[in-house]
């Protein structure tokens, strides 16, 4: 599936964003106005510099005792932003955001410039109906005559535990 197969990737609110001269104290007061975890820097074509999300607040505005009122948000930016494109596939991204741990992935059109937030939570709603699924019909393929996982004989403990939970899934949802 391709990101903007995502019912969210039309729906979503406008990403918040702000310049690299903001300061922190008003890129954070626009946050906590829309409830959003992160800004993204963009330039006045709206490319994306950077993004500032609460934890850049925490450890590097916080932690150092920097004045929000006098700090640039561009001193205190995560500026190796990674961003995708909208026709990029969406289980590919959902391992990247996991496996760098990030939540956040701009998605920019094909002249750089920034359509869109998608979190990981975005994917996540995809995936767990799509994952349940194939454990169903996996276990099914797999069930003997009595109803017992012909596999479960011989395998190592976590291969068993996922074949169990998998028959779980698959009795609760008869």
């Amino acid at each position: 599936m391709k990101i903007r197969d995502r019912k969210e990737f039309e729906t979503k609110p406008d990403p918040l964003t702000c310049s690299p001269d903001t300061t922190v104290l008003t890129a954070t007061q626009a946050m906590a106005e829309k409830n959003f975890g992160s800004i993204v820097v963009v330039d006045d074509d709206r490319r994306v510099l950077g993004m500032m999300t609460e934890r850049d607040i925490f450890r590097r505005v916080i932690a150092r005792r920097l004045d929000p009122e006098t700090t640039r948000v561009a001193e205190v930016m995560t500026t190796d932003v990674r961003m995708a494109q909208a026709d990029d596939d969406l289980v590919d991204w959902l391992r990247v955001m996991s496996n760098e741990r990030f939540r956040r992935l701009p998605v920019i059109d094909e002249n750089g410039r920034l359509v869109t937030i998608m979190s990981q939570g975005d994917f996540v709603s995809y995936t767990w109906p799509d994952l349940i699924n194939q454990a169903k019909t996996l276990t099914r393929a797999w069930m003997g005559p009595r109803g017992l996982p012909l596999l479960l004989i011989g395998l190592g403990g976590y291969t068993a535990l996922i074949l169990l939970v998998a028959l779980l899934f698959l009795t609760l949802g008869r």
